[in-house]
């Protein structure tokens, strides 16, 4: 009897061992998200400890979707060549390693190589954990599964932005409190080992299903999209160039701009991730009954044109920016991601989704590196002595060229090329 044949005798793993599985990958998430997270709340620190500049600070957080440009293009033919366990694994030991360097000296050049080598395996970490999923989880139990998978590691983020509350001691010292990422790369990897182990033992007792497809870029397939295709693509780069980098300076600004506590500055920070958790499922259960997405993609970035320029010009309490920012980040990303499947054919979506992913790393890189400079910029100039004026101009204007290119998608799928976006079922 072939080893084949044995293998489709064998039974199916039994629930609990499958959601044991997920739990443990969830941990390898967990790190993984609080480790990104963790530069955010400490950024004053670092200005006053270490005399960084904005520009220091948003080279550490930019520098984190630098190798994610390229680790796109080879990521998924690493997890294919050496499987989701041993892929895992390597990849989490980066996130461990990079939070290590991270924390091991104060000049600027090695805490940017250590954010470097974060992301060298962080983004990578995240394609290995969706294939590893779509492996032990079929059917209806899928989505439910992934739902909880992006639960978990988003309570990484927000315990990361949330650390000055329930960890304030460690924020005296620069170095005590990035030590806290250190142990949760450790749990990050610990995560991953553990996965290994179950997996291995499993692959002996029960049938598990064959990976799922990875993010992979055929060069060739790109001449193939059409234009909705690249509308959302450019909403994504505006869209997530206006999020993520405000977040690498939101603690700082609120401190230094509104004159809340650090604490506070973290807890509105981690708004984002709060809504994000519970609201994201609920829109997504919403457009599946009513359609019209392009309409509440618009609706989302239009959320976003005013929040900035609401924080940087008038005394309005914090919550109700933050809120709407929260709401935005629960809409388009819960239907931005899931409408690509409804442009591209599936053979091609790998290749869809890998492409989108690279120019979305170029948008955070690089606008982290902007906003760094024009932070540093406005404090200089005599005429804006808060040093965060341009910055929020910037975000705005994001905002509004995200409302422009769903604007954009709405209008061409409502003509005669569309792809169903906007109706119930496609």
């Amino acid at each position: 009897m072939t080893a084949h044949s044995n293998a489709s005798t064998l039974p199916s793993p039994p629930r609990f061992f499958r959601w044991t599985v997920l739990i443990l990958i969830s941990l390898a998430m967990f790190g993984n998200y609080y480790i990104y997270d963790a530069i955010s709340p400490l950024a004053d620190v670092l200005v006053t400890q270490l005399h960084f500049t904005d520009s220091d600070i948003g080279l550490l957080q930019g520098i984190y979707s630098v190798p994610n440009i390229f680790m796109v293009l080879i990521g998924g033919f690493i997890i294919d060549r050496l499987g989701t366990k041993k892929s895992t694994f390597i990849f989490a030991v980066l996130c461990l390693l990079g939070a290590v360097i991270t924390v091991s000296s104060g000049t600027l050049f090695v805490m940017a190589a250590g954010r470097l080598v974060f992301g060298l395996g962080a983004e990578s970490l995240i394609v290995a954990v969706t294939t590893a999923i779509a492996r032990w989880f079929k059917g209806k139990e899928l989505s439910f599964a992934f739902g909880i998978n992006l639960t978990i590691a988003r309570l990484g983020s927000f315990a990361a932005l949330n650390s000055p509350s329930w960890a304030a001691k460690y924020y005296e010292n620069w170095q005590a409190a990035l030590m806290i990422s250190v142990v949760f790369g450790v749990v990050c990897v610990a995560g991953a080992i553990l996965y290994w182990v179950l997996e291995a033992k499993a692959e002996t007792k029960y049938q598990i299903g064959t990976p799922g497809a990875t993010d992979k870029v055929v060069l060739s397939d790109i001449w193939k999209f059409g234009m909705s295709y690249w509308y959302i693509v450019a909403l994504c780069i505006t869209f997530y160039s206006a999020i993520f980098p405000f977040q690498t300076f939101a603690v700082k600004f609120f401190i230094e701009a509104h004159g809340t506590s650090r604490e506070m500055g973290g807890f509105l920070s981690s708004m984002l991730t709060l809504f994000a958790m519970i609201a994201t499922p609920l829109f997504g259960l919403l457009v599946d009954k009513v359609g019209k997405r392009s309409l509440f993609m618009m609706f989302g970035s239009l959320l976003l044109v005013p929040v900035y320029l609401m924080m940087a010009y008038t005394q309005v309490s914090l919550y109700i920016p933050m809120a709407m920012m929260g709401i935005a980040f629960s809409l388009i990303p819960g239907i931005m991601w899931p409408s690509v499947a409804y442009l591209v054919e599936e053979s091609k979506l790998g290749t869809a989704y890998g492409l989108m992913t690279l120019i979305q790393n170029i948008g955070l890189a690089g606008f982290n590196f902007l906003i760094g400079w024009a932070n540093d910029y406005s404090l200089a100039s005599a005429a804006n002595p808060g040093g965060y004026s341009l910055g929020m101009w910037i975000f705005s204007s994001l905002g509004f060229f995200g409302f422009f290119f769903a604007f954009l998608l709405r209008k061409r799928e409502t003509g005669p090329h569309a792809h169903g976006l906007e109706t119930i079922k496609a």
